[in-house]
């Protein structure tokens, strides 16, 4: 897959956003990355949509940022000179999309019907966009549509939110979702930036979903492991399931049968996305020991330790069940 879109599938939500000052670009911009995403796709729904991507562009090289509703190949050539990474348009248009082909920059366009994504796999696309999504039945519809077309991934718009976000981030055929609602024209207009960053911060807090998955304890052997592990499931009426490595009490403590990662122990934190979850934590300068992670038969991350303890356990992220 194409590295841009790469990015855009662990970064998980695109931040839709309006600019009419350009003034005010770049606080926007340092908003979403101070909140957790560090992309955006800038709208040519105003006038000074390309001087708001030139101005966020090279004061922050380092983030991500698209075109959206882009419309004419005039416009795409504004987006690309202003250093727009990828551009997305509301429709299939036919002209735009192979201009884009031909300019060799990525292209995601809307498309609402089959017959429009054919036109799409007919020209080697990957990801569509799917706008309205909401008005046009949400995650529901892209099930339905997406069937026939295996392989190809979506980029909901239109009516995301906090609230729904996770039903369409779920789903393997969606790659991101797009929405407005933590840049809405409001707090944009009045300068709360600040507010940005707290709902930036809350989207993404939603989009991951951490949570306290189990503890585990270190013990020196399989005797002792069975007394404490015994002990939880006599106190607590939690079933005692007796594995390999570890003795289980219940499903949120976890007994090893020997002395093993961090002086006391692990704590797992779970997650909806190890993909999405481990970007994050590199993004906010936390190391991971990705070459002894844990996977499954595809390959995919299902267990990634920190390489730093807290407290004296070591940390590891988790994949909800």
């Amino acid at each position: 897959m194409n590295n841009i879109l790469n990015q855009l599938s662990v970064i998980g939500i695109i931040p839709v956003v309006k600019i009419e000052d350009v003034n005010k670009a770049v606080p926007v911009a340092k908003a979403l990355c101070d909140g957790g995403l560090n992309c955006a796709e800038i709208t040519f729904r105003t006038a000074n949509a390309d001087k708001a991507i030139k101005s966020i562009t090279s004061a922050m090289p380092n983030m991500l940022i698209g075109a959206g509703t882009v419309l004419t190949t005039e416009q795409v050539d504004k987006a690309i000179e202003a250093g727009a990474k990828f551009i997305v348009s509301p429709g299939f248009n036919p002209e735009v999309v192979r201009y884009c082909i031909e300019r060799n920059v990525l292209i995601i366009p809307g498309c609402s019907s089959p017959s429009d994504i054919e036109q799409a796999i007919k020209l080697n696309l990957e990801v569509v966009k799917f706008f309205p999504a909401e008005a046009l039945g949400g995650i529901k519809t892209i099930k339905a549509i997406a069937a026939p077309y295996v392989g190809l991934k979506f980029v909901p718009t239109g009516g995301i939110n906090e609230k729904n976000m996770n039903e369409y981030l779920s789903s393997p055929r969606v790659l991101a979702c797009g929405g407005s609602w933590m840049v809405n024209d409001a707090l944009i207009k009045s300068g709360e930036f600040g507010k940005i960053t707290e709902l930036t911060q809350q989207a993404v807090k939603t989009m991951l979903g951490f949570e306290l998955g189990h503890i585990g304890i270190n013990s020196e052997n399989t005797d002792e492991a069975s007394q404490i592990a015994g002990a939880f499931s006599l106190m607590f009426g939690m079933d005692y399931r007796e594995g390999n490595d570890s003795i289980y009490a219940g499903n949120s403590i976890e007994v090893m049968k020997k002395q093993a990662l961090g002086r006391n122990g692990h704590i797992a934190i779970s997650t909806n996305s190890m993909e999405r979850a481990i970007a994050y934590m590199q993004s906010r300068g936390y190391e991971l020991d990705l070459d002894n992670s844990k996977k499954d038969d595809d390959g995919n991350p299902v267990a990634v330790y920190f390489k730093q303890e807290i407290g004296g356990f070591a940390v590891h992220l988790t994949l909800k069940v």
